[in-house]
């Protein structure tokens, strides 16, 4: 029979007459199973088992790879489309258009406090039902947000449409972690973060001109709606589960199914959660991880400044190309494509470091090399603030052709890629252990940042003047560039006196759990 005490972690605990576990009126606890329990787990039958993502054909993973780029993309482009219609906004409901501008920050504040739900959530029942129920509702919100009849309607269903597509956004890496070892990681992880980034810049010019049309500021919340319509009937059809222990945890429901015996479990089964672990784990580790640990606090800075910079271009641009050299609106945004192309050049520089980063990686008996990421991102540190400047200084000249500060997005466009994405894998790489905390902490601060970037860029490029709103913003990447340079020499150094980073896994990774309890108490 199966032994039901429960597991020596829950709140409670084994008695040696057993008599707090009366199982009916005349039943009282069985003895506990006889022999190695480990005869009754069940686990991966070998290298080409299904339940294993990595295992699966190439034309499967695209599939599901596919399906979960176009959620990414989806959450990404509902972010600043409305930002093109923040005008018709205003003027319906008679508020100024920094009020109105809110729907856009109020969207990316969801993206703060979204994960904090979902990456617990995807560790507890997998990939596949948290990112459809979630692009579910995200559709539901993006009509009502559509149909508003008032401003706080309009607002609210902004905020919840934020909250629920930050889902994709914190699964989404995690299902390609799955999906994709050490050497092919890093490319498939590349392509999730360009559509991060490329959903920001190209919906804003598809919005310019849905706004400009027959069709009006409303239409933008609409098509993003059906987008995410699409977004979820695909998720229905073709997303199947990454996760092992969710995929072995219904193997095992179903041979208990099937064979009526109930001793049978996946080891995942035994796991005790209760409000204290998800609190620890959750949201006290993030915060220490962000406030007590130098990279984790640096990296984090630095890439919510890139993120910030990211949606304060979507007020700086048409303050440029349109006040000050009156190119009408919805031709105003095609600029952006600069930063499209910069984006997939930085994507481009990413995927050409990883075969380096590969041969580290076989050198170090495949165990991550966290600095080895810092290179492109070094790159990127010093192309981003040649890029701001450039466009500084080039954008409110009438005399200068309007391709120049353009094609400064080039370099723009492809410093956040760069930046953005390495400093992320170089978290993931230094915090192996505690890697989910890291990226939270990471997100969490950065996401405030989007926000508020976009409330002050209109008011900082008409007082200050492009050249000196621009500088401003190429200093401050200035004094940021020695970081990457930093941990590139110093990290490892930094990462043997933290415990949540240890630098011999061998050794310490076995008792990092015990130490992340321990520490974010």
């Amino acid at each position: 029979m199966f032994d039901l005490a429960p597991h020596p972690s829950a709140p409670i605990k084994r008695t040696k007459n057993s008599e707090n576990y009366k199982l009916a009126p005349d039943r009282w606890l069985p003895p506990p199973l006889e022999g190695d329990h480990n005869i009754y787990l069940v686990e991966l039958t070998g290298d080409c088992d299904p339940a294993n993502a990595k295992s699966w054909s190439v034309s499967r993973k695209l599939r599901t790879a596919s399906v979960l780029g176009f959620d990414t993309l989806v959450a990404s482009w509902g972010s600043s489309v409305y930002s093109s219609a923040v005008e018709p906004v205003s003027q319906e409901f008679g508020v100024s258009s920094v009020v109105a501008l809110l729907g856009l920050t109020l969207y990316i504040c969801g993206f703060a406090t979204g994960p904090l739900a979902w990456a617990p959530l995807s560790e507890l029942y997998g990939r596949r039902w948290p990112i459809t129920g979630a692009c579910l509702i995200f559709t539901c919100f993006m009509f009502a947000s559509a149909t508003a009849e008032d401003f706080q309607t309009l607002m609210l269903s902004r905020f919840f449409a934020g909250v629920f597509a930050s889902c994709p956004l914190a699964v989404v890496g995690g299902a390609f972690s799955d999906m994709f070892g050490n050497e092919t990681r890093g490319i498939a992880i590349a392509a999730f973060s360009a559509l991060v980034f490329l959903g920001p810049f190209i919906s804003p010019i598809v919005g310019a001109f849905i706004t400009q049309s027959y069709l009006g500021g409303r239409w933008t919340e609409y098509i993003t709606g059906i987008m995410g319509a699409l977004a979820f009937v695909l998720d229905i059809i073709l997303l199947e589960e990454t996760y092992l222990k969710t995929v072995l945890q219904k193997r095992a429901a179903q041979i208990r199914k099937e064979t009526g015996n109930f001793a049978i479990h996946h080891v995942s089964e035994e796991e005790v959660i209760d409000f204290n672990d998800l609190m620890h784990r959750h949201f006290l580790l993030p915060l220490n991880l962000l406030f007590r640990e130098p990279i984790v606090f640096l990296i984090t800075i630095y890439t919510a400044f890139i993120y910030g910079i990211l949606y304060l271009f979507l007020e700086a641009y048409p303050v440029v190309f349109t006040t000050y050299r009156g190119i009408p609106s919805a031709l105003a945004t095609l600029p952006y494509i600069g930063l499209i192309i910069g984006v997939l050049i930085g994507c481009g520089i990413v995927i050409a470091f990883e075969p380096r980063y590969n041969r580290k990686l076989k050198a170090n008996n495949n165990l991550p090399v966290p600095e080895q990421r810092l290179l492109p991102m070094m790159v990127g540190a010093t192309l981003f603030p040649v890029g701001l400047f450039w466009f500084a200084w080039t954008g409110n000249y009438p005399a200068i052709h309007w391709i120049v500060p353009t094609l400064s997005g080039l370099l723009t466009g492809a410093g956040i890629m760069t930046i953005f994405l390495q400093a992320l894998n170089y978290l993931i790489d230094a915090y192996l252990i505690v890697a989910a905390s890291a990226i939270a902490a990471n997100t969490f601060l950065r996401s405030f940042f989007g926000a508020g970037f976009p409330l002050f860029a209109t008011q900082m490029f008409n007082n200050l003047g492009v050249d000196w709103a621009g500088s401003l913003l190429g200093f401050l990447a200035v004094a940021f560039w020695p970081i990457p340079f930093l941990f590139y020499i110093y990290g490892e150094r930094l990462r043997k006196m933290s415990s949540y980073a240890p630098t011999d896994l061998g050794k310490k990774g076995g008792q990092g759990s015990e130490d992340e309890e321990a520490k974010s108490e």
